[in-house]
């Protein structure tokens, strides 16, 4: 495979990675879905273990591309497979190349503390409570898929926080994969509402999916590469804040399409998720950088508002948007009020709680109670909020605007704390991914400062005995 000619450096790297999507693009034209099944996840997991030991910082990259479009992946190959999989192998893929960071754990976690890392620390603990909880109600095999759903984000987060001295390089990495992500997805997204391919029609009819709309052109919630309208909004929350710290040529038409499938994925919560994680990251600029979002903003307006006129996606964005301000008629409003009126006493009054499960309420702060109990709560929900405080001590996000996307990121994960499970599978890869990141910069910031401070000062070129 000649990567050398695309300019995709390191070749090696590459080469692994464009031989994956190649096989995976072979066995789906040729209609051998079902051996797609099996060895995506195995060739994603070896890709994922030779970039973690050989190429670090594409390892990461990888990794965030492989919870981007695995669902894709899984929908084309069921389609040209010539049956409907449930559960699908394929689904796997990203976990067990983000599982791969394990390694980092077990190199990294008992030394962690004294670089700032007590707070990952205890929320392991709470994570690994809820295992240990778990294996008391459950078979071992159902406790094992719950662990894989709980710990990957975690082990994300955690593994871009060891690795702060490469703040520099994964911040990069992340950047170019994320306005690469909003353009890829936020096409799809558009081609998926105006067209709605064969294979995601089908998937939608078999899978039962009903709050994604019905499965015909301009009839559907945009869900994109994802399995759902909820993880791909909050992907998407994610590039499109970071999309304000980048100045390459890509900006502007990844924002276009991005702002728009963003819209038409009629997510409420995420909408206003966007909106606090946009007033965070404004606040926590110097007036100069200030000014550049504002003028961002504008122009993003004047490119995408017209967009959001037209017919097509006229209806569903503003039907929506009437929504927010009358919630009495919602059906899902109701539904989570049902919820809560059922789950909340139980929740609050659930000392050891039930152990994790892959599946939970629609709403992350029952789920930790329930699953966790006080005695896992206060741990994992006390790491993580303790890493939140550390992000506003600092002050790199006045001039380090990745830093201080990252925090505005992290802010409109929390927001939709009540409603969404911001804590596992992909929107808890984006909450505890940028939360590592974030205290990544701050620590490479603060051993920056503290570098300066003990250079010593140089000396005076005149002789002192003169």
């Amino acid at each position: 495979m000649k990567s050398l000619q695309l300019g995709l450096q390191p070749a090696p790297a590459w080469t692994a990675i464009l031989g994956l999507a190649f096989f995976s693009a072979l066995c789906i034209l040729a209609g051998a879905g079902s051996l797609l099944n099996l060895a995506f996840p195995v060739g994603a997991l070896g890709v994922g273990i030779f970039l973690y030991f050989r190429y670090p910082i594409l390892y990461v990259g990888f990794t965030w591309w492989m919870w981007f479009l695995s669902p894709l992946v899984r929908r084309l190959a069921d389609y040209r497979g010539g049956g409907y999989t449930e559960p699908s192998p394929i689904l796997l893929a990203p976990f067990l190349v983000t599982f791969v960071a394990l390694v980092t754990l077990w190199q990294h976690l008992p030394k962690t503390h004294r670089q700032g890392g007590l707070p990952f620390v205890l929320s392991f603990a709470g994570v690994f409570y809820g295992f240990l909880v778990a294996l008391i109600h459950r078979s071992p095999f159902t406790v094992a898929q719950a662990l894989l759903v709980w710990l990957a984000p975690f082990l994300l987060g955690f593994h871009l926080f060891a690795n702060w001295r490469n703040y520099p390089s994964y911040r990069q990495n992340i950047e170019r994969t994320f306005i690469w992500g909003a353009l890829v997805m936020g096409v799809y997204g558009i081609v998926q509402y105006l067209v709605l391919p064969a294979w995601d029609r089908s998937w939608l009819i078999q899978s039962g999916l009903s709050s994604a709309g019905s499965p015909e052109p301009l009839g559907i919630r945009v869900w994109s590469t994802m399995n759902s309208g909820e993880p791909f909004a909050a992907v998407m929350v994610a590039a499109l804040l970071l999309l304000f710290t980048n100045r390459g040529a890509l900006r502007l038409p990844a924002s276009v399409a991005g702002y728009l499938a963003f819209l038409l994925s009629t997510v409420r919560s995420a909408w206003i998720a966007w909106l606090a994680g946009l007033l965070t990251l404004a606040n926590s600029l110097k007036a100069n950088l200030q000014m550049r979002i504002i003028i961002t903003i504008v122009v993003m307006a004047v490119c995408v508002l017209p967009l959001t006129t037209l017919e097509q996606f006229s209806e569903p964005i503003n039907s929506r948007f009437d929504t927010l301000s009358n919630v009495e008629d919602d059906g899902s409003v109701e539904t989570r009020q049902a919820t809560y009126s059922e789950l909340l006493g139980p929740a609050l009054t659930s000392f050891v709680g039930e152990g994790i499960k892959e599946s939970t309420p629609d709403s992350a702060f029952l789920a930790i109670f329930l699953q966790l109990g006080w005695l896992g709560t206060i741990p994992y929900a006390g790491g993580m909020f303790l890493i939140v405080f550390s992000l506003f001590q600092g002050s790199e996000s006045r001039f380090d605007l990745f830093a201080a996307a990252a925090r505005a990121i992290v802010v409109s994960a929390l927001v939709r704390l009540f409603v969404n499970s911001i804590m596992i599978d992909t929107s808890g890869i984006v909450l505890w991914g940028f939360l590592g990141i974030g205290m990544a910069a701050h620590n490479y910031h603060q051993h920056q400062r503290s570098a300066e401070y003990r250079q010593p000062l140089p000396q005076n070129s005149h002789s002192e005995r003169g």
